[in-house]
């Protein structure tokens, strides 16, 4: 396993936490995602790490994590809370593909200023929200000629 701090290690650090051997491997596994793991999903990639971390270690740990701020909990609305790594200087958006499961993050600006201005709109100044979209892959029409027709 790589020795540098881990982005979610030097903000447990920065916070005060104390930073015990498996709270360094679940942030480890945490910042080098680059999708959005559930509980099971951190729990497989930090036990082939160490087996000796348990279910219950990785629950306290991500909850910890998420009080602290330092990891965001997703909820995509398939019963399974979903976790990535908190930042402030990146505002982006989640596209969920209801076949796959896959969540695919993206920026737009210009989704942003209409989002501004809709809360100023109705006399408000925006400080939170949260946007999620969820939909399925349009297949290309040349893959499949039965496709043509809709339902």
């Amino acid at each position: 396993m790589n020795t540098q701090i881990s982005s979610i290690e030097a903000a447990c650090i920065e916070k005060g936490m104390k930073m015990t051997e498996q709270r360094r491997v679940i942030a480890r596994v945490l910042s080098d995602s680059t999708d959005h793991p559930d509980v099971e999903g951190v729990y497989k990639r930090a036990s082939s790490i160490d087996p000796k971390i348990s279910i219950a270690t990785v629950y306290r740990t991500l909850r910890l994590f998420d009080i602290a701020n330092i990891i965001e909990r997703l909820d995509f609305g398939d019963g399974r809370a979903r976790y990535e790594v908190a930042t402030e200087d990146s505002h982006h958006h989640h596209l969920i593909d209801m076949k796959t499961g896959d969540v695919l993050e993206f920026e737009n600006e210009e989704l942003e200023n209409i989002k501004k201005q809709i809360a100023h709109d109705l006399g408000y100044k925006l400080v939170g929200e949260r946007l999620e979209l969820y939909g399925v892959q349009i297949e290309s029409k040349t893959s499949d000629p039965s496709s043509d027709q809709e339902n």
